[in-house]
């Protein structure tokens, strides 16, 4: 049965098995894993999984597709959730949750700060994303490809880039290079309960206008004295700061907030 790729679903299906063995290798199934896979396409990555799993779960928004993994795999093999991965609860497949994928890179932004949320449920995270999403999750303070995403997920997660994929092997070939990423939850947590919300409003209003200084960006939410009791320059920009710091930044102005 032959599967037209769709653009709305982002969809370019991976074919080179030489890429295929890597990707499986830097996982290493363990037989009884509890794993998930992210959108399993034409199963190029489900497949060699379930040599080494004994069960396997899959999240599937096209239905054609869902339709055509029913018709291979046996049920007590492979669970598959037809739905949105934007939408569903991973929290509901439990605890030490190992989480693969070659992401749509239309949406790759909103699915990784939507997983970010299950954190505490992750053992880890391996996806294929476009190259210079990765160079951003990965990236140090004060190098041009750190931002807002490099700062939300690293206060959860230790990021590594594990290689690189040519545009030659997908189906339809995209018009950029990839690269493979392993995500492992911190152990111990940066922001504490209850400041997830307060840390997110300073890191965007801090990478809002990337040019301008922190004097000007969080104008709002920092004074000058306030700059002094945290030993930061308001001369610098958001990509100076280091995680810490802009933790530092949502413990000040969370105490600030008890005394008011």
């Amino acid at each position: 049965m032959r599967h037209t790729p769709r653009k709305r679903f982002g969809q370019n299906f991976l074919v080179d098995t030489r890429i295929v063995a890597d990707i499986i290798f830097a996982i290493h199934p363990v037989k009884d894993d509890l794993l998930v896979e992210i959108g399993p396409g034409l199963g190029a990555l489900t497949r060699p999984l379930l040599q080494s799993l004994h069960h396997l779960q899959v999240v599937e928004i096209d239905r054609d597709i869902v339709e055509r993994l029913r018709q291979e795999f046996p049920a007590e093999r492979l669970t598959i959730y037809s739905a949105d991965a934007l939408e569903f609860d991973f929290s509901l497949l439990g605890k030490s949750l190992r989480v693969v994928g070659n992401l749509p890179y239309n949406i790759s932004t909103p699915i990784l700060f939507h997983l970010s949320r299950f954190a505490e449920s992750i053992h880890d995270m391996h996806f294929m994303l476009q190259k210079e999403v990765v160079a951003r999750m990965v990236a140090a303070p004060s190098t041009p490809d750190y931002g807002r995403l490099s700062v939300m997920l690293q206060c959860k997660f230790e990021m590594e880039q594990l290689f690189t994929v040519p545009p030659e092997s997908f189906h339809p070939i995209p018009k950029v290079e990839s690269a493979i990423v392993r995500m492992s939850p911190l152990r111990g947590a940066l922001i504490e309960p209850g400041k997830e919300n307060l840390f997110a409003g300073v890191v965007s209003a801090a990478f809002s206008q990337r040019r301008k200084t922190l004097r000007n960006t969080l104008h709002a939410h920092l004074r000058p004295e306030d700059f002094i009791a945290l030993d930061i320059d308001p001369r610098l920009r958001a990509e100076n700061l280091s995680i810490a710091q802009f933790v530092a930044i949502t413990d000040h102005l969370s105490s600030l907030e008890k005394v008011n």
